[in-house]
């Protein structure tokens, strides 16, 4: 139970059952956090809300949308309404719109940008102004190995996790006085609903890539994301950590 009493926020968390945000959400709390679980769609969030609370531990839906600023603040609020404070918040949320670059619609550039990128600066922005009182806190940002690498196709996607990375450590820099840790985790390929899609030649060949010779799972990511809020990472902030089997080694 190394998170005992601790309050997390985990956004991105209600969209798939196998998905890397229920799977946080969930690990979360089997150490003995309480978890408020953020989602685009309420009905989203309360299904990982039940899960939460079968492993005895208080949960919380909210609806929010993560690209504008009010909703944030509501949905911040909300939380603190519940439980009085926040301790982690994982920004999670993202989306996709891959399209080759001559082919982007500029809507699609800035659907991906508004959601994974300037959603983890609105929400880290209103959950730090409550750690910044508390003295302590831990963000967690969920960038992606194709902000290490690139990706053809996803000139969007790849560059909003780029810059999940460079605000992940600016944030630490900024932040680290007021006993704040700000940590990503970069997954690679993890088994989801969109992965089962592949078709059998690319996903073996993608297998053949990665040394440790399979995809990974979401409970692989929630791991790294347990480690980084734990007091076992107390001395570390401003790094990624890559779960990825080994595919990107830099």
């Amino acid at each position: 139970m190394r998170l005992e009493g601790k309050i997390a926020l985990v956004t991105g968390a209600g969209k798939d059952s196998r998905g890397i945000g229920h799977g946080i959400a969930l690990a979360l709390a089997r150490e003995g956090a309480d978890v408020a679980v953020a989602s685009h769609t309420l009905a989203n969030a309360l299904r990982v809300v039940d899960a939460v609370q079968s492993l005895s531990r208080r949960a919380l839906a909210v609806e929010m949308d993560v690209s504008r600023a009010e909703s944030v603040e509501a949905g911040v609020n909300e939380v603190l309404n519940a439980f009085g404070r926040i301790d982690i918040l994982v920004n999670n949320a993202g989306i996709t719109r891959d399209a080759l670059l001559v082919r982007m619609r500029e809507e699609d550039w800035d659907a991906v940008l508004d959601v994974n990128l300037k959603g983890a600066f609105l929400c880290s922005r209103a959950v730090a102004k409550v750690m910044m009182k508390q003295r302590a806190g831990c963000i967690v940002n969920i960038t992606s190995i194709m902000g290490l690498t690139g990706n053809a196709g996803q000139a969007n996607y790849s560059s909003a996790k780029a810059g999940l990375i460079g605000l992940t450590k600016s944030l630490a820099r900024e932040l680290g006085s007021r006993g704040i840790r700000v940590n990503a985790v970069a997954p690679g390929w993890i088994e989801t609903a969109m992965t089962d899609s592949l078709p059998d030649a690319v996903r073996e060949a993608i297998l053949k890539q990665i040394p440790l010779g399979r995809l990974g799972r979401a409970e692989d990511v929630a791991g790294a994301v347990v480690f980084l809020c734990s007091e076992e990472s107390a001395y570390i902030t401003g790094q990624v950590l890559t779960v990825d089997g080994g595919l990107v080694m830099i």
